[in-house]
């Protein structure tokens, strides 16, 4: 698959993440607390969308770090919490997948060695 597929499923993916965990939290209806959560909980995905943007390699390197934090709270909440585990499932999920198209962008970019 192409860097330039790739770029493009990892800002997709980047936003179904932001609007599941944003939507998570909006289950137990809209308060100016839960707004303060899921703001709070989706920064770390926002910092790297200008580099996905500008497709800087260096972004896609650290924004792998930024995904760690949902597969823990998917794994956390799934099994904490199992009568609700349609969210943290599809957190997981899209957590898994962002963390994998990551690094599928990063061997796709690489810089070839010329003297190959």
């Amino acid at each position: 698959m192409s860097a330039d597929r790739l770029s493009t499923i990892t800002v997709g993916l980047t936003f179904a993440l932001i609007a599941t965990v944003a939507g998570w939290q909006f289950t137990g209806g809209v308060s100016m607390q839960r707004l303060l959560f899921a703001v709070v909980l989706t920064v770390p995905l926002w910092a790297p969308l200008r580099g996905f943007l500008r497709r800087t390699r260096r972004t896609y390197a650290w924004a792998t770090l930024c995904v760690i934090p949902y597969f823990i709270l998917g794994v956390t909440e799934a099994i904490a919490n199992p009568q609700r585990r349609v969210w943290p499932a599809l957190c997981l999920a899209l957590a898994l997948t962002l963390f994998v198209t990551l690094i599928l962008y990063l061997r796709a970019s690489a810089p070839r060695d010329a003297s190959s």
